[in-house]
């Protein structure tokens, strides 16, 4: 007995001390399949910077969400408890902006004055169809500075479903580039390039304007190359990336040698090229039609040389935005969305963290890139849809074309490169070839590097209505928002990314759902076996204990 006893007691101190001392260690683990709620090397490495108090405001609150993003609203505060986890800096709350009665209106207004504008839902439960607004924004505050936080993913097309399993995949990477932020100063420097008639600063105001959240933004013009090039490619090399906006005046060869040096430095470079000159807004004239011609920027041998070519051929699809026209004469006449074959609406398949889980991205009169062989690595970032035709120039192009039926046979050309990434070592433009002017220090291989050609320089053209620049990709006129600044903005992170952030949007993560209608047409079916058989199984336990006893007892 004694024995037992002690055996009993030893026991007991042993669950004592393992219980004590596990008090002391913490361990989550990750038991999904897709491992979602595994941080990555990249947003660890963000998280752990935070030396002070990180508070974050979800406004993702509220009892009456639709099931969908009841799921986000879970996931979300799954994903922050990671974060915690890895830095007890970080603190969350939710917040619902909408449940008291009184201060509805006033916080509806004060949070869409911030840029926290409200989403409508519908909501279909339980056969019924009903309407719900709802806050997907978070404020993250940092030392006196804030940024918000978006926590909805949209797509064009998508159903509430697609759009919730679009943003829990987008949770991680959203709130790791929104901490980012606050904890991590600036020190990549980008290079807005003038001198060859670029568009003007007004046209590209939105996207300098988020860009400028993350990096050191200035002008750089080459027309100091004319007097003295050396000097102008010394300053050059100050910069991380140079962006190159739909210049429409041709580059001299010592401005292209520069250019190329400084891709040889490893300097990282985009490029918005129109190897056609056709503008959308020739054509609201009285007559409605104008001449697409071809652009010589004299780039062709520059850009042949690293890989790709970009030909002097409209893009033009059966799957595009619409053009806004009005049709009638005077007070009768009325704005109408009218199909537009010159505004093709890209994507793509591929998982590169780039376009992964992107929306689709607008162009107007995109041109068609090839991709030619060298050692060059090539990643097709965007293309048009697969019926798309080419259209060669010169061309007259006429607004009449929306009152004509096109002919789907004639797209037959299939998807068509829009957007190429090239990376790795690139062989100089000039190497064997006389050069425009002497170079203290002549590079014919440049180190690793990366470059990114657009075939359409109006994808970074924002509208501008009563001289204000406008969101860049909303067109105001069907509501819609295209993804051509989360696409120019993943196009610079990836080419400056030195922490692997934006590697993050590459990760996939499964999200199931409830089918509703099937929910709403079984309910009854369920409700009843529910109740009644457990009442069944009980009642039949019963019976059967009984017979047994009885005939047990029955001898």
């Amino acid at each position: 007995m004694k024995k037992h006893l002690k055996y009993i007691v030893l026991s007991l101190i042993t669950l004592l001390a393992i219980n004590y001392l596990s008090s002391f260690v913490f361990k989550r683990f990750d038991l999904t399949e897709d491992k979602r709620y595994t941080l990555s090397d990249a947003t660890i490495n963000i998280v752990k910077n935070a030396e002070s108090p990180i508070v974050i405001d979800v406004f993702l609150s509220g009892d009456d969400f639709p099931s969908e993003f009841r799921r986000l609203q879970n996931e979300t505060k799954q994903i922050l408890e990671e974060f915690s986890s890895e830095n007890k800096n970080i603190v969350f709350n939710f917040i619902n902006p909408l449940q008291d009665d009184a201060t509805r209106e006033r916080n509806i207004q004060q949070l869409t004055e911030r840029g926290l504008t409200p989403m409508q839902l519908s909501v279909q439960e339980n056969g019924k169809a009903s309407q719900a607004i709802i806050f997907p924004w978070a404020l993250a505050s940092y030392n006196d500075e804030t940024v918000t936080i978006p926590l909805v993913k949209s797509k064009i097309g998508a159903s509430q479903q697609d759009l919730v399993t679009n943003s829990v995949q987008h949770l991680e990477y959203a709130f790791a580039d929104g901490i980012n932020k606050l904890t991590k100063p600036k020190h990549r420097k980008i290079a807005v390039l003038r001198g060859n008639k670029q568009l003007a600063d007004k046209y590209v105001a939105n996207f300098i304007k988020k860009l400028s959240e993350y990096y050191f933004i200035a002008p750089f013009t080459l027309d100091s190359v004319a007097s003295n090039p050396q000097k102008t490619l010394k300053d050059l090399e100050n910069f991380d990336l140079i962006i190159s906006a739909k210049p429409t005046e041709a580059f001299t060869e010592e401005e292209k040698l520069v250019l190329d040096q400084y891709t040889m430095n490893g300097g990282k470079s985009l490029w918005l090229i129109d190897a056609v000159a056709m503008e959308k807004d020739s054509l609201y004239n009285a007559s409605g039609k104008n001449f697409a011609t071809t652009r010589d920027l004299n780039l062709t041998d520059f850009f042949f040389k690293y890989g790709v070519r970009i030909n002097p051929v409209i893009v033009s699809t059966l799957y595009s935005a619409p053009i806004t026209l009005a049709i009638g004469e005077g007070s009768d006449s009325q704005f109408q969305h009218l199909r537009w074959l010159y505004s093709p609406l890209a994507g793509s398949n591929d998982r590169h963290p780039i376009v992964n889980n992107l929306n689709l991205v607008k162009f107007d009169f995109a041109n068609q890139i090839d991709t030619l062989k060298n050692n060059v690595k090539k990643t097709i970032l965007l293309e048009s849809a697969l019926m798309t035709k080419l259209e060669g120039t010169p061309r007259e192009i006429s607004l009449d074309v929306v009152t004509q039926d096109p002919d789907p046979t004639t797209f037959n050309k299939g998807n068509q490169t829009l957007a190429v990434l090239l990376e790795g070592e690139f062989t100089s433009v000039y190497d064997n070839r006389i050069k425009p002017f002497k170079l203290q220090k002549e590079l014919n291989k440049s180190v690793p590097t990366k470059m990114v050609v657009i075939a359409d320089g109006d994808v970074i053209k924002n509208d501008v209505y009563r001289n204000v620049p406008q969101e860049l990709g909303f067109d105001r006129w069907t509501g819609q928002t295209f993804g051509n600044k989360e696409f120019l903005l993943n196009t610079v992170n990836y080419l400056l990314d030195d922490n692997g952030l934006i590697n993050i949007r590459s990760k996939e993560i499964n999200v199931e759902f409830l089918n509703q209608e099937k929910i709403a047409d079984e309910k009854t079916k369920w409700q009843v076996i529910n109740i009644l058989l457990p009442l069944l199984l009980l009642g039949t336990f019963g019976l059967l204990f009984n017979y047994f006893r009885r005939k047990k007892h029955a001898h």
